[in-house]
């Protein structure tokens, strides 16, 4: 299976739902009328997450580090008044994704969208809903290489072909030439894996695409014991691997795991049998952990929520502030002129710039969007001509049924 013949696919059932929806041509005109001052007391965009489904628990993550981003913006204001989101629930569905677009843009008259999680979601989106119009669309977690194809589509995590390159690496570092791999079937995991076969040193002694939601793999895991390949790279969501895991466990199969960024999370280790995954490795984009400006808001974090957070989080926490910089930037509130001032904001040319209060002063004083270069929590964000930022990977291991950080590496 080809990622030409996916993308075929998705757009076919893409253009299915836009019509079924509603006309995507009015989003551009609704987004931008009667909105360009905001209302009276606040500007307000909207953020499509997954509040359910198999990608929840980074839809929970993107929510707690939206509220401290928006405490962050709102405690200084932009223009004088307050940033306020709307948020929709994809449920890491495409038809969904696309019908909660279709209401912030069309209804509620949004002219910026955060959003969304799952990488197909994204595109769906951008096609049936953003695309020809002026409406900006800036997605919090997407990593599928898809993404790239669509210079319009802003993200804020990197592209998944880094993690499929270190993958690659590290399976043939850690002494396999063979690997048993499969992949969900869908953009995100095609994509993946075509990039991941394509950077491999090794033979792919077996690979599948495998459908989401299933109450058991133990067919496919039957199977890809059967390669008798020693390493297996699983690129799937949370829901399936735990899912999968169970199965291999049950069913007394033992092998070397790797797996993708949405492999990971606590679910997957309450929803599996304790030491059922130690050993597997797990790349993922990193933090800067080390920067000032990480370390106030991983505390900051801490102290709401009692938890620390991810790199993931700190992306839905940049998305949030690029978005009140933006605004902050532009003539007036309409997608247009955002359109004109969200990749300006983060540009290395302008002055290092690491809070939005440190931003907001510069702006606020008569700068303009090229005098300030926003680092990120997420580090430095610098969009390329194809809306993909810069990045930086970590490598996780399961030890004693925890992950625990091994390593870096460059994307």
């Amino acid at each position: 299976m080809t990622v030409d013949d996916t993308s075929l696919r998705n757009r076919r059932e893409i253009l299915t739902y836009g019509g079924a929806l509603g006309v995507a041509g009015l989003a551009g005109c609704i987004g931008t009328t009667d909105e360009s001052e905001g209302s009276e007391d606040a500007y307000t965009i909207g953020m499509i997450d997954s509040r359910s489904g198999s990608l929840a628990d980074f839809g929970e993550r993107n929510q707690k580090a939206k509220e401290i981003a928006l405490a962050d913006v709102n405690e200084i204001g932009v223009k004088d008044k307050d940033l306020e989101i709307l948020v929709e629930d994809s449920e890491g569905d495409i038809q969904q994704g696309v019908s909660a677009a279709q209401k912030l843009v069309n209804q509620d008259g949004v002219p910026f969208i955060i959003g969304a999680v799952g990488s197909g979601v994204s595109m769906a989106i951008y096609e049936s809903v953003i695309q020809g119009t002026d409406t900006v669309q800036l997605s919090q977690n997407s990593t599928g290489l898809g993404l790239t194809d669509f210079p319009g589509l802003l993200r804020m995590s990197p592209s998944g072909r880094t993690q499929s390159i270190a993958l690659a690496d590290i399976i043939s570092e850690d002494g396999y030439d063979e690997v048993a791999v499969t992949y969900i079937n869908d953009d995100f995991g095609e994509s993946l894996y075509d990039a991941f076969a394509e950077a491999y040193d090794g033979e792919v002694v077996y690979e599948s695409a495998h459908d989401g939601e299933k109450s058991s793999y133990s067919s496919l895991v039957s199977q890809m014991d059967g390669s008798g390949a020693d390493a297996w790279l699983c690129i799937t969501y949370q829901t399936e691997f735990a899912t999968m895991v169970t199965n291999m466990y049950e069913g007394g199969y033992e092998a070397q795991l790797y797996g993708a960024d949405s492999n990971r999370g606590d679910s997957v280790l309450e929803g599996t049998p304790e030491g059922s995954m130690d050993g597997m490795k797990v790349v993922e984009p990193a933090a800067p952990e080390e920067q000032d400006n990480y370390k106030a808001f991983a505390a900051a974090f801490e102290d709401e929520h009692g938890e620390a957070p991810t790199a993931w989080s700190a992306f839905a926490y940049d998305c949030v502030i690029t978005a009140a910089l933006s605004i902050q930037a532009a003539d007036e509130f309409t997608g247009a002129a955002l359109q004109e001032t969200v990749r300006d904001v983060t540009r290395p040319e302008g002055e290092a710039v690491f809070t939005y209060e440190e931003a907001h002063s510069i702006l606020s004083d008569g700068g303009s969007p090229s005098d300030i270069d926003y680092q990120g929590v997420s580090g430095p964000i610098d969009f390329d001509e194809n809306g993909d930022p810069r990045g930086s990977l970590k490598v996780i291991e399961v030890q004693d049924h925890a992950y625990v950080s091994i390593g870096s590496r460059q994307s």
